[in-house]
Order: structure tokens, then C-alpha cells, then sequence
């Protein structure tokens, strides 16, 4: 949909009352699932009671006609969730959040974004984001999309907000490290341009489940929206008609034995990527509630090693991922900038004492 279409069909859904909040057109890849179910995993904080409530109201509609709860979704379906009252999301709320701040100018802003911050605000989540600690900190922030509707993420599979201040990128909500925000129009444009082209050198840091035979390696295949758990993203071959291109090249930084300790190099920059190319070849990362790591993958039976790792997971109760660094050319200047951090402390934590461990057992790598 284009910004006029996008304006005119606001304009007829005010005429009749009703407000779009959300919209999602299904791909083709998408099996027979009822909708309750199928809105549940793509609206954040929903519920199925709430769902099918709205069902019966007349405001889920699928290719423009209202539907009830048992309606079966299918490829290439336009859903529409439609309310009487605006988008609440639309309100985005200042809120007097630290900020760690690693650098700033008059056209960006470079942020370590700490672990379980979440970038910007969804549904039923409207407090508590980057996005509303920046709106208090910086004024006149650019947005990335115009218009009022609120419209699905084509980098979360989630539904979240249309306005998205100063956002060219984002982090998963326990992925923790840099992140870089813009601060003008021209800066935001070609920052964009560099993220969708790649012009860029992102490096994080992960912990992982396994050893490896090999020094460094590349994984190629093409992600996408898992075909049963659209909450998941799942691999595909390259030559698949589902998912889009994806390449991680990772190298080994220091071994433990049963976990090791990884630098990843996005080739590209895909929902979750990171995380699912490692469960893809067997190296969930550690503590990854979603992709598998948050159980012992590898390792002694022993009682007194279940205790070690469980006490680990409690040091960090999240995934182990870290945006470690981020080079690129200045948006106005042109000049080449690099910027690093420091691992969080809940990873250098668990990194030391699986160091001690592996030290203190002679766990052969």
C-alpha cells in the first residue's frame, strides 16, 4: 500500500467510524489456521478472549468482510482489525528513561540499548520502550512511516506502532548493545539506505550451546516466518520459495567445552537471524526460551552440573546475544565511524564462570 492509499483509507474508515489499528496481508506460505489462533501469535498481549470478542463485535475483517473466530486463515488473506476509537499506540507517551548514550551530533545518536528493553511500543505495551525515553530526551525526532494507522512490522511479524521516531533499526527486546538513531530527515533517509544495502559492519557477540570442529564458519539459508508458530522464524534452502536470503559468518573467540563463545557477522540483517541460523546447526543460543537454548543441550548428567547451569540461567535470564559493534559512513559527513561496548554484566557473568568451570573440570574442547 502506498502513503495516498494508505491516507485515502483512513479518511473512509473515519467517515464510518471506525479506525484501522491493525492490518496484515497473510503470505503465501501461510496454512489453514483459525483466526483467534493466528491473531494471537501476531498481536503482542492479546488474548484469545479478547480476540474473538472483537470477532463477535463485527471488527476482525478478512478481505474487507467481517468474520468469526473460527474462520480458517489462508494464503494471501488481508486481515483488518477495526475499532470505533483511535490507535492508542498513535500516543506516544514521553517517559523519563535512562538512556546510555555512547555518542551524539546533530544527525544521529548512538545508544547501548541495556537487556529487556523493548524498542517501541505494541500492543498493549505502551510504556516502558526506547521509543518513549526518546521522545522525552530529543525533540523533532524524524519518523519512519507517516500516518496514524498501526500497521504489522515487516522486521518483528509482530504489530506495532506506524510512528517509530528516529528508528532505522531494531534489537530484539533481550538482545542488549548498539543501536543507532537518527535525528534528522536526511540522516534517517540515508541510514536507511546503508541498513537496506548493507553498508554497514555489525558484530555480535553470542554464547552457544556446543563445541565446534572449525575455527570460523558461514551459515547461508533463507529465513522466514516458521510455517506452524508464526511467533518463530525457521531456515529454509536457499532455493525455497519461502523466507529471504540470510547469511551469518561467525568465528570462534574463546571454547568451554559444552558452550563457546562466538563473534557473528550479519551479511544481512534478518528478523531473528543470529538466532535462528545457530539452532539451525545445532547451537541454540544459551538460555534462548525461544529457539531451544533454555535447557541443557550439552554436558555431564551429573546433579551438580544441572545446578551449575541452572544457576548460569538465573545470572542471565535471557538469550546470550549482544550487539557488540557497529561501522558505518556517517549519514552527512560521509566519513567512516566505528562504535563498540562492553559486554553487559549478566553475560560477562556467565562467560566467567563457564570459563572457571571448563578450567576446573578440564573439559577437553
Amino acid at each position: 500500500m502506498n502513503d495516498e492509499q494508505g491516507l485515502q483509507d483512513e479518511h473512509e474508515d473515519e467517515e464510518q467510524g471506525l479506525f484501522e489499528h491493525f492490518k496484515i496481508t497473510t503470505d503465501k506460505g501461510q496454512s489453514l489456521l483459525r483466526i483467534d489462533k493466528f491473531l494471537m501469535n501476531r498481536i503482542e498481549n492479546a488474548t484469545r478472549t479478547k480476540i474473538q470478542q472483537a470477532a463477535e463485535n463485527g471488527n476482525i475483517l478478512v478481505n474487507d468482510k467481517p468474520v468469526k473466530s473460527n474462520y480458517k486463515v489462508k494464503p494471501f488473506d488481508v486481515i483488518t482489525v477495526v475499532f470505533s476509537h483511535p490507535p492508542r499506540e498513535i500516543e506516544l507517551i514521553p517517559q523519563d528513561i535512562p538512556i546510555d548514550i555512547v555518542y551524539e551530533d546533530d544527525a544521529l545518536i548512538i545508544i547501548n540499548k541495556k537487556p529487556g528493553m523493548v524498542v517501541h511500543p505494541g500492543y498493549g505495551n505502551y510504556k516502558g520502550t526506547l521509543v518513549n525515553a526518546l521522545v522525552y530526551h530529543f525533540q523533532n525526532l524524524p519518523v519512519s512511516k507517516s500516518g496514524a494507522t498501526v500497521t504489522e512490522s515487516s522486521t518483528s511479524g509482530k504489530i506495532t506502532p506506524a510512528l517509530r521516531p528516529g528508528l532505522v533499526h531494531r534489537l530484539d527486546k533481550n538482545t542488549s548493545g548498539i543501536m543507532v538513531v537518527a535525528k534528522s530527515e536526511l540522516a534517517m533517509t540515508r541510514l536507511a539506505k546503508d541498513f537496506f544495502d548493507r553498508n554497514l559492519d555489525r558484530k555480535y557477540v553470542a554464547l552457544v550451546w556446543g563445541d565446534f570442529q572449525e575455527e570460523s564458519g558461514t551459515v547461508v539459508g533463507n529465513i522466514g516466518r516458521h510455517l506452524r508458530d508464526r511467533k518463530l522464524m525457521d531456515v529454509y534452502p536457499e532455493d525455497s520459495e519461502h523466507g529471504k536470503h540470510a547469511v551469518t559468518h561467525y568465528k570462534v573467540l574463546e571454547r568451554f567445552g559444552y558452550v563457546t563463545l562466538l563473534e557473528c557477522k550479519l551479511e544481512t540483517g534478518r528478523t531473528h537471524q543470529i538466532r535462528a541460523h545457530m539452532q539451525h546447526i545445532g547451537h541454540s543460543l544459551f538460555n534462548d526460551d525461544t529457539y531451544g537454548g533454555d535447557r541443557i543441550l550439552k554436558g555431564t548428567t551429573f546433579a551438580k552440573y544441572k545446578q551449575f547451569v541452572e544457576n548460569c540461567f538465573q545470572l542471565l535470564p535471557r538469550h546470550a546475544l549482544h550487539a557488540k559493534s557497529l561501522g558505518f559512513s556517517h549519514p552527512i559527513s560521509g566519513e567512516y565511524i566505528h562504535f563498540d561496548s562492553e559486554l553487559p554484566e549478566d553475560m560477562q557473568l556467565v562467560i566467567e564462570k563457564w570459563r572457571g568451570y571448563a578450567s576446573s573440570n578440564k573439559i577437553e574442547s
